[in-house]
C-alpha cells in the first residue's frame, strides 16, 4: 500500500479519462456511472498503483533531508465502541464524535484478534460502515483505531499521480501536448512539498533528522538555503 489508494487517484482524475458506456455487456448498470467512473481498459487498477509508487518516490526524494523516509502510516484517533456490531447491522457506532469519512482506514480490534477496513459509508456522527463485511461480531469491548498518512501526504499522493496519468493519454491525443489540468495538480501538490520543506507544514509522527538543536540555514550543504537566500522551493532544486 502507498500513500495514497486508487480510490484517492481516482477522486481526483479529471473526467476526460472516464467512460461513456457501461462497463458491461450483459445485465443492468448504474447510468449514474456513466460519464463518471474511469475507463477500466484504458486506465487499468494495476496501472493507478504503478504511478502511486512513482509518485511516492517522489515525496520521499522530496522530503529526504527534513524527515526519515518512507515515512510510517500511524494511528490518529481512537475510540471504544457504543455498541456491538450486531446490533445495527454491521453499522458500526462509536463513543467518541470525530469527523471520519468516507475514505478513512480503521482498525477494530478485540483482544488478539484484529480486523482492518475502509469506510465506506457515513450515516451520521460516529456512525458509519465499510466497504468490506465485518468477519466478527465485535462487542462494546472492541476498540477502534483510525490508521493514516500525516496531512497532506496522501492527497500529495493522489495529485501527483493522477497528474502523471492524465498527462500521459493526454500527450498522446492532443497537440500541443500540455495538459493544463495535470499541470494544475502538479503545482498545487509542489505546494504542499514547499510548505513541508519550509517547516510551515510539520508531519506529526514521523521521525524528523538532522541537527535538531542547530539552525541549518547557517551550514554551507546540498539542499539547505542561505539564510538570506529566503525559503525553499523544489522548482529550485535542479539549479
Amino acid at each position: 500500500m502507498g500513500y495514497s489508494s486508487v480510490t484517492d487517484v481516482q477522486n481526483v482524475m479529471a473526467q476526460a479519462l472516464t467512460s461513456a458506456t457501461t462497463s458491461t455487456l450483459s445485465g443492468t448498470a448504474n447510468l449514474l456511472n456513466v460519464g463518471r467512473v474511469l475507463d477500466t481498459n484504458l486506465v487499468s487498477t494495476d496501472l493507478i498503483n504503478s504511478y502511486i509508487t512513482y509518485a511516492d518516490n517522489q515525496i520521499d526524494s522530496y522530503i529526504s533531508s527534513n524527515y526519515k523516509t518512507p515515512l510510517c502510516e500511524l494511528a490518529d484517533f481512537e475510540s471504544g465502541m457504543y455498541s456491538s456490531i450486531s446490533d445495527y447491522n454491521s453499522y458500526i457506532v462509536i463513543e467518541k464524535a470525530c469527523p471520519l469519512s468516507v475514505g478513512d482506514t480503521i482498525l477494530l480490534i478485540e483482544g488478539d484478534y484484529e480486523e482492518r477496513h475502509t469506510i465506506d459509508d457515513v450515516v451520521g456522527v460516529g456512525v458509519f460502515s465499510t466497504s468490506e463485511p465485518i468477519q466478527y461480531e465485535f462487542s462494546t469491548d472492541a476498540r477502534l483505531i483510525r490508521v493514516k498518512f500525516p496531512d497532506p501526504i496522501t492527497l500529495i499522493s493522489a495529485r501527483f499521480a493522477a497528474a502523471n496519468i492524465f498527462d500521459k493519454y493526454f500527450s498522446s491525443q492532443n497537440s500541443p501536448n500540455i495538459s493544463e489540468y495535470g499541470r494544475h495538480l502538479r503545482d498545487m501538490a509542489r505546494a504542499d512539498i514547499n510548505n513541508i520543506l519550509n517547516g510551515r507544514t510539520v508531519l506529526h509522527g514521523q521521525h524528523r533528522i538532522g541537527r535538531r538543536f542547530f539552525n541549518s540555514n547557517l551550514v554551507d550543504q546540498y539542499d539547505l538555503v542561505r539564510g538570506s537566500e529566503g525559503s525553499k522551493d523544489i522548482s529550485d532544486l535542479s539549479k
